[in-house]
Order: structure tokens, then sequence, then C-alpha cells
């Protein structure tokens, strides 16, 4: 059997049933994008250790269809993720006659330095959305005082929200992704990942907004546009659109999650519960992330200490 004929399979009897829509459409995105192209006419029983790790480094040298630069780690673990599984479920049915992926070498991965918005910037983007007409864009706000992601940000409802404690219930999130008919769509589905189910105290000073917002809304969405959810494309476009408009540099919606983290660290929260706040798996994942300004934090803390001496 080919190759291109067992991940055909694959994917649709042994990934599509048991995963989120969003790895399903991932996992295919990178096998018929990469690993089919390079791998799919090798018969099974040719498949051996040596060509896939030369098929891994080809990807972190020119891998990238678009520049012919490198893939990133990320990516290419990901790819790696879906050569061992593949292969594991080949040997273990008896269509391949050796687990020729489990020997492949992952790249090193590295956590980017997080930026984030000044203070000053910060200021003038909330000024600018808290006094604008279009009220969709106070999910920009929300997200700066709460540290959602943006998919997260789309699918919340009036619903997931205890006006009454304070509280914000991240239960669903939101991607575009291809439907049965081949169209993108919005496609709402359940978090990532368990710890992404989470409780969010709410800033007392965004109540009054939230509340005002809800009694002008025919929406279930807390976010909305003439009473229709948005997409995550569409409101990262309204996102860059106020960047340009304030001369604020470009940058992506994510920047407002970093930004919640680096000021909660600023006014002195701790790890863990900011992990728990942004819904990672451990503060050890939130620490590696925003290490570089909880440094940036304590030698500010510090040269003012030395001040008082």
């Amino acid at each position: 059997m080919k190759y291109k004929e067992w991940l055909s399979v694959w994917l649709e009897k042994y990934i599509k049933p048991s995963s989120k829509i969003r790895t399903y459409d991932r996992y295919c995105q990178l096998t018929y994008g990469h690993i089919i192209p390079a791998l799919g006419e090798e018969e099974m029983k040719d498949i051996s250790p040596i060509k896939l790790q030369d098929f891994i480094a080809e990807l972190l040298k020119t891998g990238n269809l678009k520049t012919k630069k490198g893939l990133s780690p990320n990516t290419v673990n990901t790819i790696i993720t879906i050569l061992r599984s593949s292969m594991k479920s080949a040997y273990a049915l008896g269509i391949a006659h050796h687990d020729s992926a489990n020997t492949i070498k992952r790249p090193k991965l590295t956590e980017r330095q997080t930026e984030c918005f000044s203070l000053p910037e910060q200021k003038q983007i909330e000024t600018t959305v808290l006094q604008a007409k279009k009220k969709k864009l106070f999910g920009i706000v929300l997200c700066l005082y709460t540290g959602l992601r943006i998919g997260e940000l789309l699918a919340l409802k009036w619903s997931d929200i205890d006006f009454e404690k304070g509280l914000l219930r991240v239960e669903r999130s939101c991607h575009m992704g291809k439907t049965e008919n081949g169209k993108y769509e919005r496609i709402v589905d359940t978090p990532k990942t368990s710890s992404s189910r989470r409780l969010i105290p709410i800033p007392k000073q965004l109540l009054p907004d939230l509340k005002r917002l809800k009694s002008g809304s025919v929406s279930e969405w807390v976010i909305s546009e003439n009473g229709s959810p948005l997409s995550p494309r569409s409101y990262q476009r309204s996102f860059e659109l106020l960047l340009k408009k304030l001369n604020i540099p470009r940058r992506g919606f994510h920047v407002l999650r970093h930004t919640f983290a680096t000021r909660a660290l600023e006014c002195g929260m701790d790890v863990k519960t900011l992990s728990e706040i942004l819904g990672h798996k451990n503060p050890t994942v939130t620490l590696n992330r925003y290490v570089h300004s909880l440094l940036e934090h304590k030698a500010e803390m510090m040269n003012k200490l030395g001040k008082l001496f």
C-alpha cells in the first residue's frame, strides 16, 4: 500500500471521529500540503527512519510553501506527530512491517519573546473603544482585562456571564474551518484542552459597560454585529483597522492576551493564578512564556527599593 492511500484512510477513519474539527482540519492541511507531496508515492515498506529524518530536515530548511524558507519548529513538530501516529497505527494493524517513525528527532522548541502594548498605547485603545459607536469593539477591552483568546471571545454567550458574582465562564471557542460542503465557515467547538474551560473574574469597572452592552443586544452572543456572530478573521481585521486609525504599529490580536498577562504580573499577580485565568496547562507554561516580563518587573522593584537606601 502506498503511504498516501493509508494516510487518507487514517485521517477519515481514525482522526476525524476522535478529534476536534480544528485538529482534523490542521492534520489534513499538513498531510496534503507537505507529507503526501514528499512521501505519498512511497510504498509503506520502503519508508525508512533515515528517509523520514531527511524529510524533517528539509522541512526545517525550505518547507514553507510560500517563502521557500524553513517551517517553524512548532509546525514541524505537528507534522512529526502525524507521521508517528499514522505509522504506529499502520504497524499495529499489520499494514506496515515496522514503525519507522518512532525514532524521528523533534526540533527544539523555544518560547518566542512575547510583546505587549505599552501603557500609553493601551490607554489609547481603551479610550477609543469605549467611546466608539461600534459596540462590537468592546470585545477588545474585554480581552485586555481577561486574557481571552479571540476564538473564546467570539464564542462567548450572555449565558456565560454571571453579573451578580462578576464571573465569566469559558465553555467554547470558535474558528474558521472547512465544512462538509467544502466552504470555510465559522465553527463553534469546545475548548482545545480541559484547562481552557475556566472561570475568569471580571474587573468591577467593566461590569457597567457589559450591562449596557447586554441591554442593547439582540443576540445571544456577547460580541455581535446586527445580531449576528462574528468570525475571527473579520474581527481581527476590525482590530487592525483600529490600530491603523490610532497610528499604533500593527500587531496580532493575541497581543491583547499578552498585554493582560504582563499587566497582571506587574500588579503582583502570582504565576499560578495567572496560569489558571489564561487557561494554560500548568504554571510552567506561563512562567516560560512570560519570564521576560516577570524579570523586568522584579528589576524595576529592586531599582525602586535601591532608591530607599
